[in-house]
């Protein structure tokens, strides 16, 4: 590929399109609640939805995030830039690609605050229909968050959380 061939070709954050990030809380195996976040793309990039997944995939793999069902802990991963600051009914998610701020409920935020941890997953499948101030019930995100291929696609990590200190 030329020089000219590689300064035309889309950057990753172009091709994965517009990331969303969408909480929620529920019990884990130990029966207490897990905050979750999914962060994914809307599917419009600029060389469309399957790119867009090859892009966010590309992306998991130069953060080091495992595809595909095991869950990497980011406090064991220093030289991974996932963050989660959880501060006032808000959670900040920071990467590579990615700064998202989404509101989250009371019962998320205890959550969080309570393990420590967030179960963050970036999944490689576009969710159009979740457009920010769209209306996701929760049998529409137990459908999507669920759907075995949407989890075996998706990076998943466990990350610590952040306070503000005062």
């Amino acid at each position: 590929m030329s020089q000219t061939d590689t300064a035309a070709a889309p950057s990753l954050q172009a091709r994965m399109g517009t990331l969303v990030v969408i909480p929620w809380a529920g019990a884990a195996e130990d029966g207490a609640d897990m905050p979750f976040l999914m962060a994914y793309s809307l599917g419009d990039g600029v060389q469309g939805p399957q790119s867009g997944q090859e892009a966010v995939l590309a992306a998991a793999e130069e953060i080091g995030l495992p595809v595909g069902g095991e869950v990497l802990e980011v406090a064991n991963s220093p030289r991974t830039e996932v963050r989660v600051l959880v501060e006032g009914g808000k959670a900040v998610v920071t990467m590579p690609y990615l700064k998202a701020t989404c509101p989250v409920p009371p019962e998320w935020e205890a959550a969080a605050r309570d393990r420590g941890t967030v179960y963050l997953i970036l999944a490689s499948r576009p969710w159009p229909q979740a457009r920010p101030g769209a209306r996701i019930d929760e049998d529409q995100l137990r459908a999507f968050a669920a759907d075995e291929d949407v989890l075996h696609t998706a990076a998943h990590a466990l990350v610590p959380v952040s306070t503000i200190r005062r």
